[in-house]
């Protein structure tokens, strides 16, 4: 088995899941999650990559956002599309970021996954409310790649 397929067990995963659903009751927002082994590039770039390949900026608002996970690299990074970006603060994300990684340092993946996607829904609430004709346009399931 691959790092990726051993990086959380299903009962995380269906944990995780259920978090992205819980946040996206709150707000229009899509989130996803991302697992890869290994990149040549940078996190942020590849997270682009994949956020593309994914059709994450095909969303009505343009506000999906990814978690990446590069499982043996130990990188992390998370990106909004962007909608998001033209109405928040550059650092909008940071909080967010330093949420997951806390737990990451510990080793609690699930924890940190599902702490800052949670976080992540309470930020898009403010710019991105739910609204009673909302659909969820991606998939809340872990992507792996």
């Amino acid at each position: 088995m691959s790092a990726t397929e051993n990086f959380l067990t299903p009962e995380e995963e269906r944990a995780i899941v259920n978090a992205i659903q819980i946040a996206e009751q709150n707000t229009s927002g899509e989130i996803r999650v991302h697992l890869e082994d290994h990149s040549e590039k940078p996190p942020v770039e590849r997270a682009q990559e994949v956020f593309y390949s994914l059709g994450m900026d095909k969303t009505k608002a343009r506000n999906g956002v990814l978690f990446y996970i590069g499982v043996s690299d130990h990188t992390f990074a998370i990106i909004g599309d962007e909608g998001i970006h033209k109405v928040v603060e550059d650092d909008f994300w940071d909080c967010t970021r330093d949420i997951v990684i806390a737990h990451f340092k510990n080793r609690r993946y699930k924890d940190g996954l599902v702490d800052g996607i949670i976080k992540a829904g309470e930020r898009l609430k403010q710019y991105f409310p739910f609204e009673s004709d909302d659909t969820n346009e991606l998939s809340n399931e872990i992507s792996k790649g």
